[in-house]
């Protein structure tokens, strides 16, 4: 079999690394719509060969690990694959991109959403083992073809991960409190920061905890643009709860209750017993 990889950054380079050690496809190809890019995924042996989208579409197994807009834009030009092709993408919000596939290649279809990564983008970004031991979400998996979800199954598994199945609707609701969330509050530290000042005084003092929580900060713009377009409502759903614990914090001070404070605090470190 063939492997495509459509999107060479992160995701997808670490999943052409990730195939190459799962030994089931005779090549894998890629395509960028970054020159640079696709260059780059060459030259770090991310990929066998750089190809047009078009030869993309003749491969077996074919990966979108681009973001979610372009993403859409891919699967419009897809008509015509194969019955027997498997299309598998690797986006974070799952809804919109279900939405947009046409009927004929619904079954061609299996909407996964690996559960790892780091702050980093670009070919240069690719890790060997990334999806090592960790989770992939398979959406929506009874309106994929049986070859379909039976290979996908094989490949994820082979690679490393645990499956676990979601509809979209809960998996786009629950992923905005443990993913998008806390990538839009990293943001919003970091600008937070970068708006006093004397920012440099006060990046200079910084220390673990700042560290930890605007690291993820550094994550590609465009990719989280996606995101929180395709997410939106859920995402505000979340900022909205977030909000409400920030005021309870807030008036706690205000009034000077240390006490109710700290019970809030401690029943913050029981989600550490869940994980």
């Amino acid at each position: 079999m063939q492997a495509g990889i459509i999107g060479l950054g992160l995701m997808g380079g670490s999943m052409g690394l990730a195939l190459r050690e799962l030994g089931m496809f005779k090549s894998i190809i890629g395509y960028d719509s970054n020159a640079l890019h696709l260059q780059q995924a060459l030259s770090l042996g991310l990929v066998d060969e750089g190809v047009s989208l078009e030869e993309i579409k003749q491969c077996d197994v074919i990966f979108l690990a681009t973001p979610l807009e372009a993403m859409i834009e891919v699967i419009a030009n897809f008509k015509g694959v194969g019955k027997h092709c498997v299309i598998i993408d690797l986006g974070g919000a799952k809804q919109r991109v279900l939405e947009s596939i046409p009927k004929e290649l619904r079954k061609n279809f299996v909407a996964a959403h690996p559960m790892c990564g780091t702050e980093f983008y670009g070919p240069k970004a690719a890790l060997k083992g990334l999806y090592q031991n960790k989770i992939v979400i398979f959406s929506d998996l009874e309106d994929s073809g049986e070859l379909q979800r039976a290979l996908a199954k094989e490949i994820f598994i082979g690679i490393g991960m645990q499956i676990i199945k979601l509809d979209s609707k809960s998996h786009d609701r629950h992923i905005a409190l443990i993913s998008h969330l806390p990538h839009i509050i990293s943001f919003a530290l970091a600008n937070t920061v970068l708006s006093q000042e004397k920012k440099e005084m006060i990046l200079a003092l910084i220390g673990g905890g700042f560290r930890d929580m605007s690291r993820i900060s550094k994550s590609s713009p465009i990719m989280w643009r996606d995101v929180f377009r395709h997410n939106r409502g859920h995402v505000l759903e979340a900022l909205e709860l977030f909000e409400d614990e920030l005021i309870r914090a807030k008036e706690m001070l205000y009034k000077e209750d240390y006490e109710a404070l700290e019970k809030w605090m401690h029943h913050a470190n029981e989600l550490q017993n869940f994980m």
